[in-house]
């Protein structure tokens, strides 16, 4: 799970959402699955102390290991794999730590496509027409446009067989390509990777517009489950 390792004073990670840290509410929704064996949380060197004070204080401590993220989410995403000690055909899925209201069956979506494909990613159709543009000194000029049917809005998580995503993240390091996420990184090496189809409410939470419509989805939540 990449946690980020940017230079904002105030991760957004740890800002509450109903009371809760966003982060506490992103690693819950992954602990309450069976399939997850456990969770990997990169974050920067002067937040492991903040993290571990918030995981002891919500009693999940021992479920989850911290490392130490980079100066970008690849870097966090390698480390956190060169923490993981398993069989290439296990199962590894990397998630927004500001993806909070992810839920169940996405996730068990996710993991039933790496086991048919080997990588998949949850993704959502475009809504918007899409323009490629060719940028000029005056501006952006329109090149094209791009069928939305050929488009799709990536979400997380991300997940692949552990060996292809460790070879692709090593081929990556090597030739120096920094890639947007790790499907980019996937594809880069060859590897195929499948779209799961993903929700509206499973938003990144970069700006208090979007905490506010996380507040709003996780309100109609809980009137559904009453």
């Amino acid at each position: 799970m990449a946690a980020g390792a940017g230079s904002s004073p105030a991760p957004k990670q740890f800002l509450e959402l109903r009371g809760t840290p966003i982060l506490i509410h992103t690693l819950r929704a992954f602990l309450d699955l069976p399939a997850i064996a456990g969770i990997f949380v990169a974050v920067r060197k002067p937040e492991i102390p903040r993290l571990e004070a918030l995981l002891d204080a919500h009693r999940i401590a021992t479920k989850v290991t911290i490392v130490e993220g980079g100066d970008t989410r690849q870097l966090s995403v390698a480390n956190a794999l060169a923490a993981i000690h398993g069989d290439d055909d296990d199962i590894v899925l990397v998630h927004d730590s500001v993806r909070p209201l992810i839920d169940a069956a996405v996730i068990s979506r996710t993991i039933e496509a790496v086991e048919r494909h080997g990588a998949a990613i949850v993704a959502l159709p475009a809504v918007d027409t899409i323009k490629q543009v060719e940028r000029t000194a005056h501006g952006a000029i329109i090149t094209s446009t791009i069928p939305r049917e050929y488009v799709v809005q990536a979400q997380t998580p991300q997940g692949f067989r552990l060996g292809l995503l460790k070879r692709a993240f090593r081929e990556a390091a090597v030739d120096g390509f920094v890639g947007t996420d790790e499907s980019s990184v996937a594809e880069r090496a060859g590897i195929e990777v499948a779209v799961v189809p993903g929700t509206v409410e499973n938003l990144k939470i970069t700006q208090q517009s979007d905490l506010d419509l996380a507040e709003f989805f996780l309100t109609q939540r809980e009137k559904g489950r009453g």
